[in-house]
């Protein structure tokens, strides 16, 4: 890979592979990305001596209309920014044209939510014969106020029976709210529907058997301690494994749900933003595009237009 203008790729490979060690796949990475700078700098008509930034603007797009990932691109981008460091040490080149060009931003990720009739499915799944009913209904009750609420994990677990002035979280049954405390020390308060405060009721019914003194904890463990998140996202797995769900699950999936679901049937996004105790409002768009997908979906599966006929 000696190039003709005098830039030693070869021997900066080799300062890798000696001098850095870098591993074998990571020394393949490179001289792949190596390879394409010394083609696009050829098909350019530029010299690597003469790569200016704006030359390599337009190469890193080039990369990205060719549907190479962002984090592809992010390795390619760092391939040739240390080889122009290398060649800026041994006084090859003057500048470092890879010098502030960053791979585009990866699309984060779509929160993943349940569709409406499993999440149904989960919230009233039956155990009849567990072996334990207590934690049967206690497992039963947070589901429901996940997925009922929309509140975090770290929000459940820390709800308390009673509304004492210490307490992070509580739910008045009489007006049918959960007074949480959320991410930033920001308190909310959401309304708790009639299957949720059912579901709560009857856990209360069973919490003294297993609650130790003076325990404040709405939700405990069979050791009658407060619940922790960790085991929180245990019991859920199982209960949806038991309830034949297809896909795992965990607390902030019923979130995701939760927000999702309100969000189709009201498409008010101020709202869902206030339930679900966000601060800025760009947190809460995403599920905008969840509902889009949805709508998708139903236009796919239903418009006689939606796919191209042969």
């Amino acid at each position: 890979m000696n190039s003709a203008d005098g830039v030693d790729v070869e021997g900066h490979l080799e300062h890798l592979r000696v001098e850095r060690r870098l591993a074998a796949a990571t020394l393949k990475s490179y001289g792949d990305a190596l390879a394409a700078l010394r083609d696009m700098s050829a098909q350019g008509g530029v010299s690597l001596r003469a790569v200016q930034p704006h030359h390599a603007r337009r190469w890193a797009a080039q990369l990205h209309a060719s549907g190479l990932a962002p984090r592809s691109i992010a390795v390619v981008l760092s391939a040739w920014r240390g080889l122009y460091r290398w060649l800026g040490r041994e006084g090859v080149v003057q500048h470092n044209p890879i010098e502030g060009l960053r791979a585009p931003r990866a699309p984060k990720p779509l929160p993943k939510a349940l569709s409406v009739d499993h999440a149904v499915a989960l919230a009233e799944h039956r155990n009849g014969s567990a072996a334990d009913p207590r934690l049967e209904a206690r497992d039963r009750c947070m589901v429901e106020l996940l997925y009922g609420c929309g509140l975090r994990v770290a929000e459940l677990t820390g709800l308390d029976v009673t509304a004492a002035g210490d307490a992070r979280g509580w739910i008045d049954r009489d007006a049918g709210e959960a007074h949480v405390l959320g991410k930033g020390s920001k308190r909310r308060s959401v309304p708790v529907g009639a299957p949720a405060l059912a579901a709560l009721a009857d856990w209360l019914t069973h919490r003294g058997a297993l609650a130790k003194a003076h325990e404040p904890a709405l939700f405990v463990s069979r050791h009658g301690l407060r619940l922790t998140a960790s085991q929180v996202r245990t019991r859920l797995k199982h209960r949806a494994l038991q309830a034949g769900l297809p896909s795992h699950v965990h607390p902030h999936m019923l979130r995701h749900s939760y927000a999702s679901h309100l969000l189709q049937s009201s498409g008010d996004l101020r709202a869902v933003q206030e339930l679900l105790g966000h601060a800025s409002i760009t947190t809460t768009q995403v599920y905008t595009k969840l509902d889009f997908q949805h709508l998708a979906k139903a236009y796919d599966a239903a418009h006689p237009r939606a796919k191209k006929r042969d």
